[in-house]
């Protein structure tokens, strides 16, 4: 049986799932995409090939193994994108929470069978049907559960709002000695340069007091300054348009200490050294070109 235990994003990691780009089957049609990005690149005709995308995973296992980390991987589905296990369930604490996510990545639950299995059944959640989440959205920390959101009644139209209010409420049933803070997101189905997918793509808490922020991820200024005030200034790397675009916030905490980073974010990869973290860099471009990063393909099951 697996001993879950997740209380916040960045202490020591012992257990984790991580994706697989292996069969992920040809690029979608236009409208196959779950986001602007993948889009983007459909029609630009630079959609990423499994044959770069599979090194770029296996040097994140690579860095796993360097530190320890037991690492489980998806049974292969054929011709199945499974790259971003965040997406599909998430820990808190003890409990494994399944996510509602789009119909369409049902299947992905069941390639991870072997790790659900091992949970013992009561902390095995599933959520009610009207409960949208994904994993992305969701952020333990500490006290605190951070969940980004939408709620505005046009929700329906967005395939890129994934999480909705419903599920603020449960998980806060679910964790009622937990303060469960909600945070709008900005969403777009055409442009990526506006739109926050999860709230890992415009903010994430590292170290024991930090977090890279953007402020245009979010819809109302005053949660985001919120954010600003918790962390305090100081510790804040403010991202800009660009480096949001290319997923700088979505890196991977493997400790309070380490991060695990691509390897063309200069700006931020120089100021986290200069804060003090090992700094693991790994080549992840072309995984990004569908709107996802490091954090987005891993689901930490146990850290210390």
């Amino acid at each position: 049986m697996l001993k879950l235990n997740i209380k916040n994003e960045t202490s020591r990691l012992r257990a984790v799932v991580l994706g697989t780009a292996e069969n992920n089957g040809p690029a979608p049609l236009l409208d196959e995409c779950y986001d602007p990005k993948s889009r983007e690149h459909v029609l630009a005709g630079t959609y990423p090939k499994e044959e770069d995308m599979i090194p770029e995973m296996e040097s994140v296992a690579a860095v796993f193994n360097k530190y320890d980390v037991a690492v489980y991987r998806p049974e292969i589905i054929k011709d199945y994108n499974q790259i971003f296990s965040r997406d599909i369930a998430f820990v808190i604490e003890d409990k494994f929470i399944r996510a509602n996510i789009l119909p369409d990545r049902d299947k992905e639950i069941l390639a991870i069978e072997h790790v659900w299995s091992q949970i013992p059944k009561e902390n095995r959640i599933t959520l009610p049907e009207e409960c949208h989440i994904e994993g992305g959205d969701v952020m333990p920390w500490n006290d605190y559960i951070f969940v980004g959101t939408y709620s505005g009644e046009d929700y329906p139209d967005y395939i890129t709002a994934r999480t909705n209010m419903d599920a603020v409420i449960a998980l806060q049933e679910l964790f009622p000695n937990k303060k469960v803070k909600s945070f709008e997101l900005r969403k777009s189905n055409t442009n990526a340069k506006d739109n926050a997918l999860h709230l890992d793509c415009c903010f994430q808490p590292i170290g024991k007091d930090k977090a890279i922020l953007h402020k245009n991820g979010f819809l109302v200024e005053s949660e985001y300054e919120w954010l600003v005030s918790y962390f305090g200034q100081e510790n804040i790397f403010e991202i800009n348009k660009e480096e949001m675009y290319n997923m700088n916030s979505n890196v991977f905490s493997i400790s309070e200490n380490v991060i695990i980073s691509e390897k063309n974010f200069t700006r931020l990869n120089t100021w986290l050294r200069a804060q003090g973290f090992t700094v693991e860099e790994v080549p992840y471009q072309e995984i990004a070109k569908q709107e996802g990063l490091l954090r987005c393909s891993t689901m930490p099951l146990i850290r210390d």
